[in-house]
């Protein structure tokens, strides 16, 4: 039996995570019977053995740089993602605030309501037309503050193989 932890929470349905650090996670309704729950686990014990050697294939693939490393990344984010930024806001006809260079754990980037753009120091470590998405991506939040398809045709717009890149993303992520 894989070993598991169980959130209880005001939801209906059961559901199943392999969190980044490779632990189980079990969202359950508050009164759900814990033998259900067990049940639950034991058929989709297949699903998670799977999902639980990718995790640690892809945990084994990822190199560490060292902190001299990861500053030279953060001085090349600063600079090409600012570079990046402001063409594209030109040709979208956007504004942005503030660019910050951070070190998320689950984001490549973000946009505040304020117009203040986050990118994430390992987009130097992507493909050029990933940094591409993910700025266009966030600039388009400065038109659309939500994932909607009227988000999406903007990113369309100045990128019609968006769905490529975020394929890779997910895949990669």
């Amino acid at each position: 039996m894989i070993p598991y932890e169980i959130i209880r929470s005001r939801r209906r349905t059961l559901s199943l995570q392999v969190t980044r650090e490779g632990r189980v996670v079990v969202r359950a309704p508050l009164r759900y019977p814990a033998g259900r729950i067990e049940t639950f686990v034991q058929q989709h014990e297949p699903w998670l053995q799977k999902k639980l050697l990718e995790q640690k294939e892809r945990q084994s693939a990822l190199p560490v740089p060292s902190p001299e490393e990861e500053q030279a990344y953060r001085e090349q984010a600063r600079q090409v993602l600012a570079e990046k930024t402001a063409c594209y806001a030109q040709r979208m006809g956007v504004t942005y605030g503030r660019i910050s260079i951070r070190g998320q754990k689950t984001r490549w980037g973000s946009c505040s309501a304020a117009g203040n753009l986050n990118y994430n120091w390992k987009l130097m470590l992507c493909p050029k037309e990933i940094q591409d998405y993910v700025v266009v991506h966030e600039l388009a939040h400065r038109k659309e503050m939500n994932h909607s398809k009227a988000f999406y045709r903007i990113v369309e717009e100045i990128l019609p193989d968006y769905r490529e890149c975020m394929r890779w993303l997910r895949e990669h992520s």
